[in-house]
């Protein structure tokens, strides 16, 4: 094999693929890239056997058809360090060689056919959504998903799709992030609705990648009972599912309100971050107290000092005291627009908090006693 590409293009997909580069030792091979040259362009593999990735570089010139595998760490150090604009990459099957204009890095080969394949069939029913649609909902959800399981599987993004209707979902059970968009389009024949939990390692890949390309960019996949495909134009990812039971989240929705108060992001953010200065890792306690006209955050800390700040509201309804762990409101204001309105509804200080962005945004929080 012998291909000539861009120093650049090349490191953005080195560090694309490498992402899904197995973490820990099962074979030695899947600590490495696979590349394959050939007519259609330059493909880079990885895969840990539960997540494997193709992304295609079309722009390369492939001088001689082939396949080689890269020591991830070393080719990306290369890459890095190289300040050629273009680089030649050769393999014989014993060797790989990657050279520049003056300088060349020499590394031990190994049998590409020893790689596993990655899935890439796109069969049963396909779904087609905006690239910009799913980067928004997983960054809206995925700080949300719990880092372990206990009873419940709930360390990934659960997909649902109901209809023309896509949901994702992501709780660790102290708190719960739900993003919907009805602008689902089915390409092939229509799937019983059903729901299909996503490892948080393949959320964060898709959403690596689909924040690179235009917000119309076309996301197609296929949701099957043991795992699941996502590709655009130029990438396929394939994962295995996560295994067990997903909490009935549908029944913790508070029914009835006894308040709802409209909360700019962009303001409400910078006051939850101005009064959490006062907290520390053993008393990470914000306190909000919702009077008619004004919002007042205090926080208070053994050995830190307190903090009051206030907020204009435009609210007239009852007073109502209750208190956050501020990182649950953080994570969650910082992945919305700024300028976006939130409205916030209240049972009283002891029930769930519920932030609603109309109707494509709800956020569940639970407050701390």
């Amino acid at each position: 094999m012998k291909v000539i590409c861009s120093r650049e293009s090349l490191l953005s997909a080195v560090q694309l693929v490498g992402a899904a580069v197995a973490a820990r030792e099962l074979k030695p091979i899947l600590r490495h890239i696979k590349m394959i040259g050939d007519r259609s362009g330059l493909t880079l593999m990885a895969t840990d056997l539960e997540l494997g990735i193709r992304h295609e570089l079309r722009s390369p010139r492939i001088e001689e058809e082939g396949a080689a595998i890269l020591p991830t760490g070393k080719i990306t150090q290369i890459l890095r360090e190289a300040t050629d604009e273009e680089l030649t990459i050769e393999a014989d099957g014993q060797h790989v060689l990657v050279s520049g204009a003056v300088s060349e890095w020499e590394m031990p080969g190994e049998n590409p056919d020893e790689f596993p394949d990655i899935p890439v069939q796109l069969d049963a029913s396909v779904n087609e959504v905006s690239a910009g649609v799913v980067t928004t909902m997983i960054r809206r959800t995925i700080f949300a998903a719990a880092k372990e399981s206990a009873k419940f599987a709930m360390n990934g993004i659960l997909w649902e799709i109901d209809g023309n209707s896509l949901r994702l979902v992501a709780t660790d059970s102290k708190r719960l992030a739900l993003a919907i968009s009805p602008a689902l389009s089915r390409v092939s024949a229509p799937e019983k609705s059903g729901s299909h939990l996503m490892p948080t390692k393949a959320m964060q890949l898709l959403e690596r990648h689909l924040a690179t390309l235009p917000e119309d960019a076309a996301l197609t996949f296929v949701l099957r009972p043991n795992d699941a495909l996502f590709r655009t134009e130029t990438t396929t990812l394939y994962t295995r599912l996560v295994e067990g039971r997903y909490p009935p989240y549908r029944e913790i929705f508070p029914k009835k309100s006894n308040a709802k108060i409209q909360l700019g992001v962009s303001p409400f953010l910078t006051a939850v971050r101005q009064s959490a200065i006062m907290t520390d890792e053993e008393s990470r306690r914000l306190g909000l107290r919702f009077s008619k006209g004004e919002l007042t955050l205090q926080a208070q800390g053994p050995s830190t000092g307190r903090a009051k700040v206030p907020m204009a509201l435009d609210y007239d309804g009852p007073t109502i005291e209750i208190f956050f762990d501020p990182t649950y409101l953080i994570e969650m204001l910082r992945a919305l627009e700024p300028e976006a309105t939130l409205t916030l509804e209240l049972v009283d200080g002891m029930k769930p908090a519920l932030f609603k962005l109309a109707s494509e945004y709800s956020y569940l929080v639970m407050p701390l006693a």
